[in-house]
């Protein structure tokens, strides 16, 4: 009998928390196939290990729905999740090309090895100091309000109070998350809204928390997002969704 995926989460330190969400590590996945991929909102980097003792590298873009989560060799992975700000000034490049998908890196990325897989503690701290390397000396001040209100909000901001209080168009905002994420602004904050709504449901509350219209759209928009209704996720059988378990909280 197939041992359960094991994951685990670790928090940046303060200097990093505009640009990185959380570092995390999965294991035990060769034999786990019923798991469910759902939107987290976040840019995740992997770093992989094949179930014949390979190391790949990928960079997964934004997904906006569920799926399943593909048939592969990966027996175990670290990665570390970015924030949006994180792809202008960490990565120097947009993901719009990579809507519900990724793409490989080359395997000696920022220099890691395979070998950098056989602590998680010792991966996060390499991790850590290889991105505040990269930290740039200045940042545009209207994006980090931008996204700290976002993110202050679970999503629940629309884009005219965004606008009035970074002084920043509504067109530029639009502009540059279809630029930056492939996206627009309301599907990320949908996302949002959904992740926030996440350690609710985990608390076994079934009935909106956020600002949903009525229990009808609450429902139909976790299933938009998570394929099952609130009831379902929340038996969470067999540890499907794995991100409801790891992103359940900020």
């Amino acid at each position: 009998m197939n041992n359960p995926p094991e994951y685990n989460l670790i928090k940046p330190d303060t200097a990093l928390a505009d640009f990185v969400y959380c570092f995390s590590s999965l294991h035990n996945l060769s034999g786990f196939n019923e798991g469910v991929i759902i939107p987290n909102g976040k840019i995740d980097l992997l770093f992989c290990k094949t179930t014949d003792n390979q190391f790949q590298i990928m960079l997964m873009g934004l997904e906006t729905k569920p799926k399943p989560m593909p048939k592969t060799n990966i027996e175990m992975f670290f990665a570390v999740s970015f924030n949006p700000l994180a792809l202008e000034y960490i990565f120097h490049d947009s993901i719009a090309q990579l809507v519900d998908s990724g793409k490989e890196l080359p395997n000696n990325f920022w220099d890691f090895n395979i070998n950098d897989l056989d602590n998680f503690q010792a991966f996060s701290q390499k991790a850590s100091q290889k991105i505040k390397s990269l930290l740039p000396k200045e940042t545009d001040l209207r994006k980090h309000k931008l996204f700290e209100l976002i993110f202050a909000a679970d999503g629940e901001i629309n884009i005219k109070h965004l606008s009035e209080q970074i002084s920043w168009s509504e067109r530029q905002i639009n502009r540059y998350f279809n630029q930056q994420l492939g996206i627009s602004l309301k599907t990320y904050c949908s996302i949002l809204r959904f992740q926030a709504s996440l350690h609710h449901i985990k608390d076994g509350k079934l009935s909106p928390q956020l600002n949903f219209t009525d229990q009808s759209h609450f429902i139909k928009e976790i299933k938009k997002l998570s394929g099952v209704s609130p009831k379902e996720l929340f038996k969470n059988q067999n540890d499907r969704f794995l991100q409801f378990l790891v992103y359940h909280k900020k």
